[in-house]
């Protein structure tokens, strides 16, 4: 009965500790063993990432390395290469792409795809979701060590649910009429879309768990969300699959956590010189020129200083490392020599498409020919890494100085493009 209510619609894949079971393939020494993904090669860092092994310590994602090595002495950490997890997320794709059309990315280690004919079946669905997980397993490109969790529902909230009943290696079906039974002994926070912030106000409205939520009537959840956003949940927790919106973007910005020897002041400046060429080049690469940089600095033991500054629309790296230099000197007096920088982040903001900037056809000043020179030795630059390698030309500082802090990095949240790595 359950099953002619809710028919299966979506398939949710989720990847289970991908960094971490990138490195145990592409290693097998590493295989069976504890293993943290870290960004630098510090104790005073956290891990990205953690292997199974290493999970079962207690060590999760953000737990710092020197609290890591006091639950797990035998713990392995590993540098993170992004590019390779970039890599396998898009040998991944291919192989799902074998089997079923990809609806959606997620993020980098999550996909999602619509179900037709006989996949709506539970049989069907259950046998989909083998022949993936052993196209992964054979495929010479990945291999057994790459593993994931399934889950199917008549929603991709609820399919992405599915996979968090089962880790490692899940395979679940999951539909709204169950949610309430197989989810009773999870904390609320557990469903995605309620975060720190929105548990607390969840636990002060007097909704503790998930029966209670799931039973509320969808105005009651719009007025604790305090928006829409709050009746868009019940909609999703009851079944059904909301459209989703193409947001027009609004910044281009990268961060970097500094490792120990850039943290200094004098030093912390080659990193947010480095950031902002890097957001420069993306910048020209989209096809976008900005009116504002955000540049944000968090201290060791003190402070986030922050501040900003408004100009004419560019995307020449000269002008942008200038507009940084301003702010530098406006955040500098606040900090001491003896301050050290933890991390430094660097935002592009008032985007216009280059498509759309309007030209002065009567502007007779030495302005505009000095900009377009600037442009065109920033499209030079951005040539020549291209062709010979990230950071084959910088600026300000030694291009095998820049190696150490320039690479790409991952969000979850956003994948970054292939060009990116030769940024």
């Amino acid at each position: 009965m359950l099953r002619s209510m809710s028919p299966l619609r979506y398939m949710y894949l989720d990847l289970n500790s991908f960094f971490a079971s990138v490195e145990q393939q592409r290693a097998p020494s590493l295989r069976g063993c504890p293993v943290a993904v870290i960004p630098t090669e510090t104790e005073a860092t956290c891990a990205i990432a953690a292997s199974y092994e290493a999970k079962a310590y207690g060590i999760k994602t953000g737990t710092m390395i020197y609290e890591a090595r006091r639950l797990c002495p035998d713990l392995i950490c590993v540098l993170g290469n992004h590019e390779h997890y970039r890599d396998y997320h898009d040998r991944i794709k291919d192989e799902i792409d074998r089997h079923i059309p990809i609806f959606r990315t997620e993020s980098i280690d999550e996909f999602s795809c619509q179900l037709q004919g006989r996949e709506c079946t539970d049989d069907g669905a259950r046998d989909l979701a083998q022949r993936i997980k052993r196209g992964i397993a054979n495929n010479p490109d990945l291999g057994e060590h790459i593993r994931c969790s399934i889950g199917f529902s008549t929603n991709r909230f609820l399919a992405k649910t599915a996979t968090n009943l089962h880790k490692p290696d899940g395979l679940e079906i999951l539909r709204h009429e169950e949610l309430v039974a197989r989810t009773r002994h999870w904390t609320l926070d557990k469903l995605t879309g309620i975060g720190r912030n929105m548990h607390r106000r969840l636990l002060r409205a007097g909704v503790g768990d998930i029966d209670t939520l799931y039973h509320l009537p969808p105005r009651r959840l719009r007025h604790i969300w305090g928006s829409v956003e709050g009746e868009r949940f019940w909609h999703k927790l009851h079944g059904e699959e909301l459209p989703s919106f193409e947001t027009e973007r609004r910044t281009v910005g990268h961060s970097h956590v500094l490792a120990p020897e850039f943290r200094p002041p004098d030093q912390a400046w080659l990193v947010a010189e480095r950031l902002t060429l890097k957001a420069g080049t993306r910048l020209r690469r989209l096809g976008y020129l900005a009116g504002m940089m955000h540049l944000s600095i968090r201290l060791e033991h003190g402070p986030k200083l922050s501040a900003d500054i408004k100009f004419s629309a560019v995307r020449d790296s000269l002008m942008l490392n200038r507009h940084l230099s301003t702010l530098w000197q406006r955040l500098m007096p606040r900090v001491t020599p003896d301050m050290r920088v933890k991390k430094i982040s660097i935002s592009l903001w008032h985007l216009t498409r280059e498509d759309q900037v309007q030209m002065d056809m009567f502007d007779r000043s030495t302005a505009a020919p000095v900009a377009r020179r600037r442009e065109e030795l920033s499209t030079a630059m951005d040539n020549l890494n291209r062709r010979f390698g990230r950071d084959t030309v910088v600026m300000g500082y030694l291009p095998s100085r820049s190696h150490q802090f320039s690479g790409t990095k991952i969000a979850f949240t956003r994948i970054p493009d292939k060009e990116e790595f030769y940024e």
